[in-house]
């Protein structure tokens, strides 16, 4: 098994960190997979608990320890913390099956929650790009899931895509007085930039049929019928933050699933995609811990 060789949070000595190893609720050729886990246990764990469910090519430590450094300092304050191996990945067996197919990953790791936390009535799953997705798309399958917190949905689809890179990209760019200095300087490919910008709307053009696989209306599907609390936190700095913008932008379903009473939205100024830095993955650890302790 792999360690987690990390430095303990300071206020981590009232939390002992437990391997659990545990079953997906998928068969994979016969048979179940099983799936690794760390719990993080407070000396007195609340009702409520956080599973996070990772996304990409990551195991449960995440990029920069960010998930290690959340759970530690969640369970610190009396809120249990589940961080799990999705199948395939990391200590996990089986082969990998992408976020699309994460649900019974998932099941298996709330039933492994439950069990190992009798205290345990409600889960909130935690996710960053399509551990987001993926996690939003199973909540409305059990009861016990009462709140998402997703950092940076996935949503990416050709035509979205475009849409914002034209946004957030080559517009702002017009912008930035370093852009005009360098093009009086000659340092910019006058020809190669215009044939690239003229993709972009082309790009908006395509028929609808070729974004049927794209994530954002499964998404949307899961996030109207989920009837539970929804935090999102959004990079200030990250081309999938300003897709997901997008969507609310140019859709009114998407605005009216967020106008919604139990849905609150934040931003970490200047952060890029995974929050690499300690100051942006501390805003974010601060931001969970004041909404789970809100309600």
């Amino acid at each position: 098994m792999k360690r987690d060789d990390s430095q303990p949070h300071p206020a981590a000595h009232a939390v002992r960190q437990l391997a659990l190893r545990f079953r997906s609720d998928a068969e994979d050729d016969g048979s179940q997979a099983r799936l690794v886990g760390i719990l993080s246990l407070p000396a007195a764990p609340g009702p409520r608990g956080v599973l996070i469910v990772t996304g990409g090519p990551q195991y449960r430590v995440g990029s920069h320890r960010q998930f290690v450094l959340l759970a530690r300092a969640l369970a610190a304050q009396g809120v249990p913390v589940l961080r799990f191996d999705l199948r395939g990945m990391g200590d996990s067996e089986g082969a990998p099956r992408g976020y699309r197919a994460a649900g019974p990953d998932i099941a298996g790791a709330l039933a492994q929650f439950f069990d190992a936390v009798p205290s345990l009535r409600e889960v909130a799953l935690w996710g960053l790009c399509d551990g987001a997705t993926a996690a939003a798309c199973h909540a409305p399958r059990d009861a016990r899931i009462t709140a998402l917190i997703l950092l940076n949905p996935w949503v990416r689809g050709s035509a979205g895509l475009a849409r914002a890179t034209l946004r957030h990209y080559y517009l702002r760019r017009l912008l930035q007085g370093a852009f005009w200095r360098k093009l009086a300087a000659g340092g910019i490919r006058v020809g190669a930039s215009l044939a690239s910008l003229r993709q972009v709307p082309a790009a908006t053009q395509r028929q609808a049929a070729q974004e049927d696989d794209a994530p954002a209306p499964a998404l949307l599907r899961a996030l109207a019928h989920f009837q539970g609390k929804v935090l999102l936190i959004l990079s200030g700095e990250d081309l999938d933050a300003r897709e997901w913008q997008s969507l609310f932008d140019g859709d009114p379903a998407w605005r009216a699933v967020a106008a919604r009473g139990h849905w609150t939205q934040a931003q970490v100024d200047g952060a890029n995609h995974t929050f690499a830095s300690a100051a942006w993955r501390g805003e974010v650890e601060q931001l969970c811990a004041r909404w789970l302790q809100s309600w």
